[in-house]
């Protein structure tokens, strides 16, 4: 193999700069193969070429170390191909090298804090075991043992994570050695400190002055980045001294800490230690006593001071009184997110974060960019401010235990969880590998294939012998993001968060005397009886009881929101119970941004949903995905329930499905209605598509029972009449229908006659049987037969000659004016057509005279004066009292019949349709069309409201309160308004009924 395939097997990049200095002097002596089989373990074999040559030529003993194969040498090839800056520091220190005399293992272990701490005080010639350790060495000198030590021991981390066959899984033990790295560093420099000043301060002023450096953000939470800022908080206090001397020393004592861990020298410094997390920030004082912090945090602190806090730990100086300082702040912490608008002030200083980031970074940003790692940290932490003040489980400091908490504890479901920690630990992976190459604080995807090509080698782990493309490395990236995103979008902007954070302890805790308290003060009746259903829900230790626990605080509140809290609360006791240990359920209401509030809305507002939803629990699903509670169309409907019936062939097997099909339809549009997700002339078609499936699969099963003992000798169709026909119908309205027959060639009359009866008689019956399990609140589909010719005193089926012959012999006006709505729903096409070619002439007639006008008058007096129930009151009967439906319809129907033969517009057998052709035809004033309109569409939606509301139908404005808030919240009225739907429903029906008495009545009628 030639030497530039080898090199290109390799992993070189620049193979002819590779070629030169695999030539160079200082490599004479070492077996080429075993260099190459070096650098194939190398992220970047360019950079550990150049590298290694730079330390042969100050050190030309590391040649023994690659002679002496790989077991030797690999921790020399991963780190050179890794880190620039740590290859710098053994050039500087060449007394460092044997840092490199060691065994790479694929799972390392990490090194515990106490010998860090150790390590880098004896550097300084500090004794651990002092109670305020004091340095023997100072100036430069001390800096420079300081420093080189701890750059050793993050030499032989790096090496230990290099190594490690899944970098993901290591991640969280670099993360903290690396803070316990940075504490120990800060202890040795604070000796330092305190053995300069001695020269200054008298000892018993020195020594009476106790410091604690608190760690923040990623020190505080032990999961430090490679290269980073350190931020800390000084807490001081000084036994027997004045207080203002005490601040002196204490100020003067942090800033010749900060000086030996980065003031420059012959070693670099180290990180930045930044103070601006204390309180005022860079304006208030360096450092303060215990009292003086809590004072501030409770009187002037903002809301993202306390997140900040949730990291705060004691990491060096006095850790005494550093303990004293978590013990006091963390009841600060955990009660923080009962302050006003503190989950809003989060998340809006989440958008901020994003908007800051320049412009020519966002889509490099691994940190702070959509789907990165602050994603992920004001997610979890979010979580944990708003939780933690009653489950103490959650108080955790670093990000992966906190996720693995929230998993336990049910506050993130446990696929979110694993898909949230491997992400962090992804992008954290990375974040350490772009830092470690130069050590330089930067969260940005490098930019050069070549710079990808070694950051998705170094990401993979030790026993990878892939090198992936940078466009593999990306594709991975994108994905991570977009998944972090979304859960992010998800988890964050959860509505319960909000309103739980504004409740007490106490109401969280749900105790049984602030939880009855809460019950009656939010407007339950039974307070003990809706204990009861709250102590069977959350009994256990079960993650279901878990979860409702979490759920329940808010819950409430929201059922309370409704109607009837009481009904609420038991319907979603009934809800949970049937749905068991389901793991969607819980988790659905926790994570949707709209799943809970729905669903406590529709519990206490509507008996008709309660009860389906208790007898279909599994369409609770719906509640947390819009595109479920789309209404399936005809065609939709028609092709399932085919698919039923060839799979159960059995008659009443292959009803009880259709049935079951159309019931929970009727609870689709329910659903998607009381989301507003509907409108009302929505809600008509897909109610009436419901019913049409059905009726034409009872029509098909009723045919196969009938013809299938005795032989076809009949093609049936049913019109539907009235509001079906106009497919504006409501729940629980009865289907208008006719029935049509056409014998079979060769058929007796007389027996297909009486096979068509028998076929409408087993039509009816399957229809009007109960679903099972029986719903009280649910109907089964009424047929009425009513509007045929002759009305009840008239055969139930008809052939089409003989409808041909009886509306060319004896109809009458009225029958006319009922097929305005006749509509083919089901049976034979081509007798449809047939007979809508038969009733269109009839319907839509050329002109009607004047004695047809007077005789649609009278019927509509005669219906007003006798089918209005007795003593109820005109002004509220929403079907035949004044200006209701009845009004609107009759009069649209009118005018249907006197201009529908010249304007095709009118031909339509919806009412809404109709009075759309009316204003555009100009038959009527365009403000009379709209208060028909808005009386009409008002009427049906209170008649609705009924049966949503109660599980009855009802044609009656309600009187009670209770009924009427009911109705006026179906209606879209805000709580407490039922009065003004009241008198919204009187006004427009009184000007309805005088626009209809106008135009109906009137000399131009």
């Amino acid at each position: 193999m030639s030497l530039n395939r080898q090199l290109i097997v390799t992993g070189f990049s620049d193979l002819e700069k590779a070629g030169r200095f695999l030539a160079a002097r200082e490599l004479e002596g070492i077996d080429p193969q075993l260099l190459l089989d070096g650098f194939a373990l190398s992220a970047d074999p360019d950079l550990a070429l150049l590298s290694l040559v730079r330390l042969l030529a100050r050190s030309p003993q590391l040649a023994d170390l690659i002679n002496g194969g790989e077991r030797r040498s690999e921790a020399l090839f991963r780190l050179l191909g890794a880190s620039e800056a740590l290859a710098d520091f053994l050039l500087r220190r060449p007394e460092q090298l044997d840092v490199l005399e060691v065994k790479v293992s694929p799972e390392p272990q990490g090194v515990p804090a106490s010998k860090l701490r150790g390590s880098l005080l004896a550097a300084v010639g500090a004794d651990p075991e002092a109670a305020q350790p004091i340095a023997a060495v100072t100036g430069i000198a001390a800096c420079t043992a300081l420093r080189a030590t701890y750059r050793r021991h993050l030499t032989e981390l790096a090496i230990r994570d290099l190594g490690a066959a899944s970098p993901e899984d290591f991640m969280p033990t670099v993360g903290r050695e690396l803070a316990d790295l940075a504490s120990a560093a800060l202890e040795a420099g604070l000796a330092v400190s305190r053995a300069e000043l001695a020269a200054r301060y008298p000892a018993e002023e020195l020594s009476a002055v106790r410091l604690a450096v608190i760690g923040m953000g990623k020190c505080g939470a032990a999961e430090l980045n490679y290269i980073s800022d350190v931020d800390v908080v000084y807490v001081f206090a000084a036994d027997g001294l004045d207080e203002a001397r005490g601040a002196v020393i204490a100020a003067a004592l942090a800033a010749g800490m900060t000086r030996a861990i980065s003031a420059p020298g012959p070693e670099p410094g180290l990180w930045e230690v930044d103070a601006n997390l204390r309180p005022e920030g860079k304006d208030g004082p360096l450092v303060r006593t215990l009292d003086s912090h809590l004072t501030y945090y409770r009187r002037w602190a903002h809301s993202w001071e306390f997140q900040a806090l949730l990291k705060a730990r004691a990491i060096a100086g006095d850790m005494e009184l550093g303990r004293q300082y978590e013990a006091a702040v963390a009841p600060l912490i955990w009660s923080s997110s009962e302050r006003e608008g503190f989950v809003e002030s989060v998340q809006a200083m989440r958008g901020r974060v994003t908007e800051n980031i320049p412009l020519n970074e966002r889509g490099r940003q691994i940190k702070l960019g959509r789907g990165g790692l602050r994603d992920v940290e004001f997610t979890v932490q979010l979580l944990q401010l708003v939780h933690a003040k009653v489950d103490e489980t959650l108080r955790l400091r670093d990000t992966t235990s906190a996720i693995a908490a929230l998993s336990a504890a049910g506050y993130i479901g446990r696929a979110d969880a694993r898909e949230l920690d491997a992400a962090y630990r992804y992008l954290r992976v990375l974040e350490h590998r772009i830092q470690l190459v130069r050590l330089r604080r930067t969260h940005l995807m490098p930019e050069s294939p070549d710079a990808q090509r070694a950051l998705a080698k170094a990401s993979l782990g030790s026993l990878s012998t892939q090198r992936p493309a940078p466009e593999a490395l990306l594709e991975t990236w994108h994905q991570t993001k977009r998944r972090v995103r979304a859960l992010h979008e998800n988890i964050f902007y959860r509505p319960l968060l909000s309103t739980t954070a504004g409740l007490s302890a106490d109401e969280v805790r749900l105790t049984p005397e602030a939880a009855q308290a809460r019950l009656a003060a939010l407007g339950y009746l039974d307070p003990r009886g809706a204990m009861r259903h709250i102590e069977a829900l959350t009994a256990g230790i079960s993650r279901r009881a878990q979860l409702q626990r979490q759920l329940l605080p808010v819950l409430l509140e929201w059922i309370a929101d409704g109607v009837d809290p009481d009904a609420g609360l038991l319907g979603f006791r009934r809800l949970s119970e049937a749905l068991g240990d389901s793991h969607w359920y819980l988790g659905m209401l926790r994570d949707s941004s709209s799943a809970a509030e729905r669903l406590c809305h529709v519990l206490s507002s509507s008996r008709f949903i309660t009860d389906l939803l208790e007898v279909s629990p599994e369409s609770a699903a719906w509640l947390g995905n819009d595109r479920e509670l789309v209404p399936m169309d005809f065609g939709t409907l028609w092709q399932e329930i085919q698919y039923k019936m060839s799979r159960h062939p059995e008659p009443k097997e292959a009803m009880r499905l259709i049935r079951l099909i159309r019931r929970r339809e009727m609870l689709r549009v329910a659903v998607a209605d009381s989301s507003g997700l509907l409108d009302q002339t929505q809600v008509g078609v897909a109610l009436s598509d419901a019913d049409r499936a059905t009726i034409l699969g009872a029509l098909h099963v009723a045919e196969m029972e009938v013809a299938g003992q005795e032989g076809a000798l009949t093609r049936m169709l049913v019109v539907a009449m009235g509001r079906q026909g106009g497919r504006e119908i409501g729940y629980g309205s009865d289907a208008d229908v006719m029935y049509i027959h056409r014998p079979l060639p060769g058929a007796d009359p007389d027996a297909a006659q009486q096979q068509a009866l028998r076929i409408v008689g087993q039509l009816s019956a399957l229809l009007q049987q109960p679903c099972s399990p029986p719903v009280l609140a649910e109907r089964p589909l009424e047929i009425d037969a009513a509007l045929r010719p002759e009305g009840k005193n008239g055969p139930m089926v008809r052939t089409l000659d003989s409808y041909r012959e009886y509306y060319q012999r004896w109809s009458l006006i009225w029958e006319a004016q009922a097929l305005l709505r006749a509509r083919p729903i089901a049976g034979d096409d081509e007798l449809a057509a047939d007979f809508l070619a038969l009733v269109d002439p009839i319907r839509y007639p050329e002109r009607i005279g004047a004695e047809d006008v007077r005789e649609i008058r009278r019927i509509k007096a005669r219906v007003e004066s006798e089918r209005l129930p007795r003593g109820a009151d005109p002004a509220r009967h929403l079907k035949l009292g004044r200006g209701a439906l009845s009004d609107v319809e009759w009069l649209v129907q009118l005018l249907q019949l006197q201009h529908a033969g010249r304007l095709p517009g009118l031909r339509t057998t919806n009412t809404l349709e109709a009075l759309a052709a009316v204003e555009a035809a100009g038959l009527l004033p365009v403000d009379d069309v709209q208060t028909l309109r808005e009386s009409w569409c008002l009427a049906t939606r209170i008649r609705s409201g009924n049966v949503v509301s109660s599980g009855k139908s009802s044609d009656l404005l309600p009187s009670s309160r209770r009924d009427l808030e009911a109705v006026a919240r179906w209606c879209g009225y805000p709580p407490g308004q039922a009065a003004t739907l009241e008198e919204d429903y009187l006004r427009v029906t009184r000007h309805a009924r005088a626009i209809f008495t106008r135009h109906f009545y009137g000399q131009n009628a």
